[in-house]
This record gives C-alpha cells, sequence and structure tokens, in this order.
C-alpha cells in the first residue's frame, strides 16, 4: 500500500466517525484543517476520501485563514442541493452495473478501481436517461469504493526451484574469493541510450522559464548512434569500469569491455590475482546458454593466466545483481534531465558518477565492430577447457587456461 492510499484510508476512517455528529459547517472546517495539515495536494486527498467538493475544502481553508469565530447559525438538517439518488433514483446501481464488467483488483479488497474514464461513464448514463457530469460520477464512484490506481509490478513469475540455493552458492562463492584476495567482478549491460538532441527522463535545475530545447519525437532514424553501456563492477573495491559500444551487444563486446577492465584498472589492483569470479545474468550477451560467451572467456582465460569462475543468477533476477543497484542506479540518476547529445557525452557523464560511499567509475567509449550470428560448433565447445560444478552446472563453471 502506498503512503497516499494509507493517508486517504486513513481519512475515511475519521470521516466515518466525524462526519455523522459535525454539522455542516464543522464538516467544512475539519476537512480544511486535515488538507492544510496534509500540504500541497490535501484538497484532492481529503476531497477523494470524503466526498466533500474541493471547493468547499477551500472556503474551509479560506474561513481557517480569517480566523475561526463561535457561530449559532447551523443550516437546517437537509436544506441546500439534494443528492442526485433522490432526484435521479437508480443512478448508483446503473453506474456500478456499468462498472462491473471492467472491475479490476482484488475482489475482496475494500477499494476497487476501474480502466474507464469519468467522462466516458457519464456519457453512458446520460444516453441511459440519467443527467450527470463526469464530476459527479467521480463523486458516485468513490461512494462505491472506487479508487485510481496506476499498475503495480508485484508478479515476479514462477520462481525456479533451486533460486534459493543458487544464491547461497553465489554469496558463499563470492565471500570466499574476496576473503582470499581474489577479484570478485559483477557484470552486465545497461539499458542502450539513443545518443542525440532526445528527451532524457529526470528534471534539472535550469532558469526559470528556459528548459533546454529538445526534439519532440525520438525517432532511431535522427540518432547520431546508439549507445551501448557494458559494466565491469569490482564488489571489493567500489570500482567500476564502463565500455560503451556502439555497435551490437555481443558476447565478443561483453568479453571485450571484462579485458579492457582487467588492463586498466583490474592488473593493477590484483597483482598476484590466480582466479577471476565473475556473476552475471542469467540471459543477454552474457548468458549462459550462450556458446560464444564462454568461448570468448576461455580465450581470456588463455591470455591472462587466470582461471575464470562463472555464476549465473536464476532466471528471473536480474534485478539482484549488485550491479544494478551500485551502479547501473547511479549512471541513470547523473545524467538525468540531460540530453544525451554526443557518444562523448555519455562518456563523460558516466566517468564523472561519484557516490558519498566512494564509488569510482572509468569509461571509454569502444568504436570496435562486432559480428552478430557467429557460430559456435561442438568441436569448439569440445577444446574448451571447461569445468562444470556439481551444483547446476549450466549455471556454475569454470573455464581454466589451455597450455600453449
Amino acid at each position: 500500500m502506498t503512503r497516499d492510499t494509507e493517508v486517504e484510508a486513513t481519512l475515511v476512517a475519521k470521516w466515518a466517525t466525524m462526519g455523522p455528529v459535525l454539522d455542516e459547517r464543522g464538516r467544512r472546517l475539519w476537512a480544511a484543517a486535515e488538507s492544510v495539515a496534509l500540504g500541497y495536494g490535501g484538497d484532492s486527498v481529503v476531497s477523494a476520501a470524503t466526498g466533500l467538493a474541493r471547493g468547499t475544502i477551500r472556503a474551509g481553508r479560506a474561513e481557517l485563514a480569517q480566523g475561526v469565530t463561535a457561530s449559532h447559525r447551523v443550516r437546517r438538517a437537509g436544506a441546500g442541493r439534494p443528492e442526485i439518488e433522490d432526484t435521479q433514483p437508480g443512478v448508483t446501481e446503473a453506474l456500478d452495473l456499468l462498472v462491473e464488467p471492467l472491475l479490476r483488483g482484488d475482489p475482496m479488497s475494500p477499494l476497487r478501481w476501474t480502466c474507464k474514464s469519468t467522462a466516458k461513464l457519464a456519457g453512458a448514463l446520460t444516453a441511459q436517461g440519467f443527467r450527470v457530469s463526469a464530476t459527479t460520477v467521480g463523486r458516485l464512484l468513490r461512494g462505491l469504493g472506487y479508487r485510481m490506481h496506476a499498475l503495480a509490478k508485484a508478479r515476479e513469475g514462477a520462481a525456479h526451484p533451486d533460486r534459493n540455493a543458487q544464491f547461497e552458492q553465489l554469496n558463499a562463492s563470492a565471500a570466499a574469493f574476496i576473503a582470499s584476495g581474489q577479484p570478485v567482478i559483477s557484470v552486465d549491460t545497461k539499458k542502450k541510450e539513443l545518443v542525440g538532441d532526445f528527451k532524457n527522463g529526470g528534471r534539472e535545475w535550469q532558469p526559470l522559464g528556459k528548459p533546454e530545447r529538445v526534439r519532440v519525437h525520438d525517432f532511431p532514424g535522427d540518432a547520431v548512434g546508439k549507445a551501448i553501456p557494458y559494466g565491469v563492477y569490482d564488489m571489493a573495491r567500489n570500482e567500476a569500469w564502463v565500455s560503451v559500444g556502439r555497435d551490437h551487444d555481443t558476447p565478443a563486446f561483453a568479453v571485450a569491455s571484462i579485458r579492457q577492465w582487467w588492463t586498466m584498472m583490474g592488473r593493477r589492483a590484483y597483482p598476484a590475482a590466480e582466479a577471476l569470479y565473475i556473476t552475471a545474468d542469467a540471459g543477454g550477451s552474457n548468458g549462459y546458454r550462450s556458446r560464444g560467451w564462454k568461448l570468448a572467456l576461455q580465450r581470456l582465460a588463455d591470455d591472462l593466466g587466470l582461471a575464470i569462475h562463472v555464476s549465473h543468477f536464476p532466471p528471473g533476477t536480474s534485478k539482484w545483481n549488485k550491479i544494478e543497484h551500485r551502479l547501473f542506479c547511479h549512471i541513470t540518476q547523473n545524467w538525468r534531465g540531460r540530453p544525451l547529445r554526443t557518444f562523448e557525452t555519455v562518456v563523460e557523464l558516466i566517468g564523472h558518477t561519484r557516490t558519498a560511499a566512494g564509488l569510482r567509475v572509468k569509461a571509454k567509449l569502444d568504436k570496435r565492430r562486432y559480428k552478430t550470428g557467429l557460430v559456435v560448433t561442438l568441436a569448439e565447445m569440445r577444446r574448451l577447457a571447461l569445468h562444470r560444478h556439481l551444483f547446476h552446472g549450466d549455471w556454475n563453471y569454470e573455464l581454466r587456461p589451455r597450455p600453449t
């Protein structure tokens, strides 16, 4: 439950207790006080919870601002505009029947939601002979227990039966490698970005009324190219390397990025290293099913003289990869609200990413071309020094350097 939903539910409970015992003026002032306490947007929240018009709440706030004094004037019970159910019997039942076929959410929840707009529902009721506005429909819907909701990401799909066991295996292996002074890296490809005069999510401080101008449409044909950031995050040292590709996200590109990290950062940090431990997602250019990934890693192991150990996260669990919340989220925050007009801009913004925890990032543009559709034969796979672990050898394996 979100904060706004919790606040509204609390107000609904208060209104159920206070509403019946207050007169008209008391209800108006109580709603205005709650709105003032909530701050910006309070009128809308209180109106949704109580059914009072926002104009009524604004009037109450004006009274509070002028100072509240005792008054013996009370509107006669039943005075004022009659309820719509009194003038148009059956309108609430007709509205509920219109909404019912398109109900969504938990049917047992006291708060329901519908995908039909109030304007369309008002039109449908008008076609049935009722005289209602979209505002009145909204008030009736709130009275029936409906609320506006956005989609919530909550369903992860079926979990692999060995999911937890793989997490335990991965964490234990990473801790053992770090304790022995061997490098442990988390790798992945960040979301690809169109490079050009395009809008980028987020907001930045700009002179009032002078936002930076960018294109209205994000057409790929208008782009300079597509940036493909592949990250390598060193878990023990809180350092990262990002190769920004401009061709294709292939296994060769992924391993070339790891090679660049070792050349520029890893070799100096781990001069006595004998092995390298890599944690990676289950799919993509570094997926566990990719023959090209294993072949490229074997060549890297041969060239560096390191035994390369790999553990993949179970399918559907990529959000737990360390690089996602230790590196990529900070890169996104660093370039928010800025158009990525050139590849140099992308590299510079990534390289200037810093955090209070001491994260350091180096980045470089990779201008090389990487062929797609390369086929790795079974004969080539047999020549690999590939040693699978007893537990899920498809997710956990080692590539040892072959004798030259």
